[in-house]
């Protein structure tokens, strides 16, 4: 059948379409209140001198279709498919950010929490989404400080010889080390965290009290203490919950900076009467820009399938589409949402607010704007889920020509900079490695055994001298390299130490302790570009080094094979002259000013000898 005549024979009832091209890709979907009427009004002529609509038709090639019983069904399911196929002329959400779920492990002995981004089935709880995303790392926070219950990535399977800093702060009861907390103290300030994520309050401030009731009959002072430093937390929590709710609406304002097919957009959260959090999304090549249909597909996908939805969304445009919308988030959340155009007073003045933002966003995202290192730093703590912005990084990186020669080298980023002055280089002296091994695997194996020596002598070092880690070890490689390095920490008994490694091709950052969650950053963010700067600056220092070591042996072995000479008599004579080759325009008398006489006399006759035979073996002339 035709696809005129297809489209003629469509129903009168509400549902969704489906172009398709010749290849049987989708290439848009919408919804209609009748199909047949909707879909013919692509192919009207008039319609043609749409940029959009006229380079759809030319590519369309066949179509499908799903009635449904209501408009407000054809809304869901356009959505759904929308996410499903992400056809090429839909706009489509590419969202920089998304809210956080805090996991609760029950399925471990000793449970712990972790600020989330992914939910699978591995027999965590999870609690969530987090509003705005900060308050995650708040509430997780809250959980190290005040009920000693630890997000580290210590194995707890095995005991340890001694904790990490984290219990000497007091924010861990320390169940690494199994003389620290019974099982007993940990399991309970395990299940009073898991009663403060449900939101039972009520329950746990009630066990609380008798708990310190218990304990002062008891006469332990100092336990009794602590239940009731909780219980005025929890307290405070929820008056400032009752004080936030009072305050006002929640409502959230959408606004964009276009300059197609450059279109930035920046959504601001207000609740309780203040600005919490903003979420910025960026198209790059949006086929064409039209807000009438831009805002609905916008909010369709932004609220169709939230957790939570606000009271009121302002938006710079009206649309048709907007009381079906309305209706549809009010039967989802419960409670009645509006879409409102503000076009005066302190509503419109916000909104304004919002656009210039969105401007700000655009030009800093596509027209590279720096932003600070501040910026930067707590950009880096929230993307790699570390316990504070990183203050240092130290990176390291392996360097060879078929196993040969093999260094490392480590480079520094401190506040904002990288620091010269720390850079370190290592010889790789190859303990670990087996000789003779099959290249293929003996390479990589060797690999990881030098990331592992330099990472072990790197940090014994410094745990001699005493001076403190990094805030963060990024490493040069994938999973194998991240997990040779965190064995030499563990040989050295350091634990709980944030590392990460980023893949060379795919840039992907595997975060020790989560490498099955691993980080896939925009690539215009700027924390993967000061990633990317501190892993292209330390694989720089590492083949400069290598370099430096292949040539420098080169130029060793023509004095070193002169019999009599040693190295250490090499490596004076070329840190005096610089090269060999200004060593054979001296004279005898020159060299002897330098060294003993025998000793002079060897280098003359064997610089000599060397060139002869160049030049033997190199004959000019007819």
């Amino acid at each position: 059948m035709e696809l005129r005549e297809k489209v003629a024979n469509l129903p009168l009832e509400p549902g969704v379409y489906l172009f398709q091209d010749a290849a049987g890709k989708i290439l848009y979907v919408g919804k209609a209140n009748s199909l047949r009427g909707r879909v013919k009004s692509y192919f009207l002529e008039s319609r043609w001198l749409d940029a959009k609509t006229g380079s759809l038709v030319r590519e369309v090639a066949d179509m499908e279709y799903i009635v449904v019983d209501n408009e407000r069904e054809a809304l869901a399911l356009e959505n759904n498919l929308i996410k499903q196929h992400k056809p090429k002329f839909n706009v489509l959400l590419r969202d920089d950010k998304t809210y956080p779920y805090i996991r609760y492990t029950a399925f471990e002995k000793y449970p712990r929490v972790y600020v989330t981004r992914r939910l699978t089935k591995d027999g965590s709880l999870y609690f969530g989404p987090y509003f705005p995303a900060r308050l995650a790392y708040k509430l997780v926070n809250l959980i190290h400080k005040h009920f000693l219950v630890p997000s580290c990535t210590v194995d707890l399977a095995r005991r340890h010889p001694r904790p990490c800093l984290q219990f000497y702060i007091h924010r861990c009861l320390g169940p690494c080390v199994g003389t620290l907390v019974t099982d007993e103290r940990y399991g309970e300030a395990a299940r009073d965290v898991r009663l403060f994520l449900e939101g039972r309050r009520s329950d746990l401030a009630h066990s609380l009290k008798e708990r310190m009731a218990l304990a002062s009959q008891e006469q332990r002072y100092e336990a009794a203490g602590g239940y009731r430093d909780l219980l005025r937390t929890l307290e405070e929590m929820e008056e400032r919950q009752k004080i936030a709710a009072a305050e006002g609406d929640d409502t959230d304002v959408l606004a964009w900076y276009a300059e197609p097919p450059q279109v930035a957009v920046n959504l601001f959260h207000v609740r309780g009467g203040r600005v919490v959090d903003r979420r910025d999304f960026y198209w790059e090549e949006l086929r064409e820009f039209d807000p009438a249909e831009f805002v609905p597909s916008l909010l369709k996908q932004l609220y169709l399938d939230a957790e939570y939805l606000p009271r009121y969304i302002h938006t710079p445009i009206d649309f048709e589409e907007r009381g079906l919308l309305e209706e549809v988030l009010t039967e989802k959340a419960g409670h009645r949402v509006e879409i409102f155009n503000p076009q005066r007073g302190q509503k419109h003045a916000f909104l304004e607010l919002v656009e210039n933002n969105a401007k700000h966003s655009f030009f800093q995202r596509f027209r590279t704007l720096k932003p600070t290192s501040k910026a930067i730093g707590e950009a880096v703590e929230l993307a790699l889920g570390l316990p504070e912005a990183p203050k240092r990084i130290e990176c390291f990186d392996i360097s060879h020509i078929q196993g040969s020669d093999t260094v490392a080298s480590m480079v520094v980023w401190e506040d904002g900079r990288m620091k010269k002055s720390d850079y370190r280089k290592f010889i790789i002296r190859g303990e670990e490695m087996k000789e003779g091994s099959e290249k293929s695997e003996g390479l990589l194996r060797d690999d990881f055994a030098s990331m592992r020596e330099a990472v072990e002598r790197r940090y014994r070092r410094l745990t001699e001298e005493g001076k403190p880690l990094p805030s963060l070890i990024l490493i040069d490689g994938g999973i194998g390299q991240l997990h040779a390095a965190a064995q030499a920490l563990d040989k050295l008994e350091i634990i709980n130490q944030p590392v990460a490694s980023i893949a060379k091709k795919e840039e992907i950052l595997y975060i020790l302790g989560r490498e099955d969650d691993p980080v896939m950053l925009d690539k215009h963010s700027p924390v993967l570009h000061l990633i990317q700067q501190i892993r292209d600056e330390t694989h720089r220092f590492a083949v400069a080094f290598h370099r430096q070591r292949r040539s420098s042996g080169r130029i060793r072995t023509s004095l070193t094979e002169i019999p009599g000479i040693g190295e250490q008599t090499a490596k004076k004579l070329l840190r005096r002259f610089g090269s060999v080759g200004r060593l054979k325009q001296m004279s005898l008398e020159e060299l002897a000013a330098e060294l003993p006489r025998g000793q002079a006399q060897r280098v003359f006759d064997g610089l000599r000898g060397a060139a002869g035979e160049k030049a033997d073996s190199h004959p000019t002339g007819l």
